[in-house]
């Protein structure tokens, strides 16, 4: 019995080390996030960063054995990227349109003294701007106007020779000739978004099916959790497909917030999207989130938040919605305003990062301390996110606290690289692996 006792401690000494070690999350992160109870305060917090950005040689942080370089600098509040198939890249540059009725009475006078404060209140330059080359420093060779005259543009996607672009009130169809640098034609209108005079969450993204028949569309909600009345949420909080055949369009998802970045998980095909949740609950409720997107399916919001969690704010309460609210997949962390999201689904970059996503973290401006304001990494397996987030592109607050620039949209270009779009540096950054040639293209 004793040698059997000591063989069996000997066999388990050695498969030790060969075990996978636990996994440990932050708290309001992962799969199934530690949610505390509500902290409602009679005055909710705001804690905006103030803007500090970028000098000449400051650049962000990204792990040992990656580079950084600034592909394109002086944009005017890029806040979207897409990578075209020949290589050219596209930058929304873009900001909120005029919306007169979301900045009324006290809430609404702080609101916008916040978002200026944080270096969000320019005149939208309402452009799409491409970019095309790569010299030896890791820069764009040359920056030509794509698209001028929109309106608040934020989502681009092609299909076949169509380039489509969501506006903040529309989908528009454009005629796209590989090569060329500008688009003159007058873009088709092919769907309505919701809009209007409060239009509290503008920003519309936009992407394809892998079959290229159809196209989801992010619309937010028009107010933090309905406090505008039920009936101005008339097909927001949503993501919509639309039948590019037929024209035909309906709510796909609903109950989202204010959803972002929208990818296509490289195995299973399956749409995934973040989302941004509710706040005025406490520093750490409610986390952000990304989560596969079933269709028909309902999210919880403004009734619920993380499936069952009711939020009592709401009336009249809705239970029998709440009732099937589905959990989303991975919680993001609270108020870190996380919008990018693409799927590595290229060779540049060393193994462990391919199927995995990035996601861009704008950052928290009601949070003590700051959330955010860092591109993140989550490595997926089997079609599911497979363990905790990990730090990829960070340094955007300096020492003080200041924001030297704040991350939204992500993509990975042609030869692989991550390019990240900073609203506030108005830079678009690109990473790649320090042994990347980076001969032009």
């Amino acid at each position: 019995m004793q040698h059997r006792t000591a063989l069996v401690l000997t066999l388990t000494a050695l498969l030790a080390p060969q075990l996978a070690p636990a996994q440990s999350y932050q708290v309001g992160y992962g799969p199934n996030p530690q949610l505390p109870e509500p902290d409602r305060k009679l005055i909710p917090t705001v804690n905006v960063a103030d803007t500090a950005p970028w000098s000449a040689d400051q650049k962000p942080m990204a792990p040992a054995g990656f580079s950084v370089s600034a592909y394109a600098g002086n944009l005017d509040h890029p806040r979207w990227v897409y990578a075209l198939p020949n290589g050219d890249v596209l930058v929304a540059e873009t900001n909120a349109p005029p919306k007169p009725d979301d900045a009324k009475g006290i809430k609404g006078a702080v609101m916008k003294h916040m978002q200026k404060k944080a270096g969000a209140v320019t005149e939208s330059a309402n452009r799409i701007t491409l970019l095309r080359g790569l010299d030896g420093k890791g820069a764009a060779q040359t920056k030509t106007e794509f698209i001028k005259g929109l309106n608040s543009p934020f989502g681009m996607v092609l299909v076949g020779n169509n380039l489509y672009v969501a506006d903040t009130d529309a989908v528009l169809r454009f005629p796209y000739k590989e090569g060329e640098t500008s688009i003159a034609t007058q873009g088709t209108k092919v769907m309505d978004l919701p809009a209007g005079t409060i239009n509290h969450h503008w920003t519309k993204n936009i992407t394809a099916s892998p079959d290229g028949k159809f196209l989801y569309v992010t619309v937010g909600s028009n107010s933090n959790v309905a406090e505008n009345g039920i009936e101005a949420e008339q097909g927001r909080a949503a993501i919509w497909q639309f039948e590019i055949a037929t024209s035909k369009s309906k709510v796909y998802a609903s109950g989202l917030r204010n959803a972002n970045g929208m990818g296509w998980e490289p195995q299973t095909k399956t749409l995934w999207t973040t989302v941004n949740e509710r706040d005025e609950l406490g520093n750490d409720l409610v986390p952000d989130y990304m989560t596969s997107v079933k269709e028909g399916g309902f999210y919880g919001w403004p009734y619920s938040y993380f499936g069952q969690h009711v939020d009592k704010r709401v009336s009249p309460q809705k239970p029998e919605l709440v009732a099937k609210a589905i959990v989303p997949d991975y919680a993001l962390g609270a108020h870190t305003a996380s919008l990018g999201l693409t799927f590595y689904d290229h060779t540049l970059f060393p193994q462990p990062y391919r199927g995995g996503v990035f996601i861009g973290q704008h950052g928290s401006w009601n949070r003590k301390p700051h959330s955010g304001y860092k591109v993140v990494f989550i490595p997926f397996s089997g079609g599911k996110p497979s363990g905790p987030p990990q730090d990829f592109l960070t340094g955007f607050l300096n020492k003080e606290d200041k924001a030297q620039g704040r991350p939204v949209g992500v993509a990975v270009d042609k030869q692989g690289a991550l390019l990240v779009a900073d609203d506030v540096g108005n830079t678009i950054w690109r990473v790649a692996p320090v042994a990347a040639k980076t001969a032009s293209r």
